[in-house]
């Protein structure tokens, strides 16, 4: 009985603390859609793993901030391929998709040259493919599963909802920093 209560408190603590999206108002907002900030405005999107945050970034103030799964060892900077760790630098969202399995996705353009030159050294392969996407669309695990766990091959995922409003705001060719 015990241990039934325990799951269920850890429960309803993960659920509470993983679903947030905040909105700090400092720019103006786009008089042609209510509610959202202008595309051109965001300048840089930042990572901050350790908080799992993703922040909208003009001209230096945050914007809007999310809530962010990372890869399934969120401890420390991409290595190697299939470390299953989310990269740690500076990079560029270089292109875009619909995904049939995350919904949308950008692309982060790693590995960058140290991260290229780093794994030369070692002899070892860096990876590819890190996107920024949503969430399975999956009726065995619904989205909220999804959204409290590190669970990715070492990409950064969002609701889906989330995902949209930054696939709507953010342009290909943005800069993104991913801290640890």
């Amino acid at each position: 009985m015990r241990w039934l209560l325990a799951l269920f408190c850890l429960a309803v603590a993960s659920v509470s603390q993983a679903a947030f999206t905040e909105t700090i108002i400092r720019k103006p907002v786009d008089a042609q859609q209510p509610g959202t900030t202008r595309m051109s405005s965001i300048d840089k999107v930042l990572v901050i793993k350790s908080e799992r945050r993703l922040q909208l970034i003009s001209r230096g103030e945050p914007l809007k901030t999310y809530r962010i799964s990372l890869g399934k060892q969120p401890l420390g900077a991409k290595q190697r391929e299939g470390d299953k760790r989310t990269p740690e630098g500076f990079y560029w969202l270089d292109w875009r998709k619909v995904s049939d399995r995350y919904n949308l996705a950008m692309h982060v353009s790693y590995p960058n040259i140290s991260d290229s030159a780093q794994a030369r050294r070692e002899g070892i392969e860096p990876g590819g493919m890190i996107m920024i996407h949503g969430t399975p669309l999956n009726e065995e695990y619904p989205e909220w599963y999804f959204h409290t766990l590190d669970w990715t091959e070492g990409c950064i995922a969002m609701r889906n909802d989330d995902m949209r409003e930054v696939w709507s705001l953010v342009k290909d060719g943005t800069m993104i920093e991913i801290r640890p």
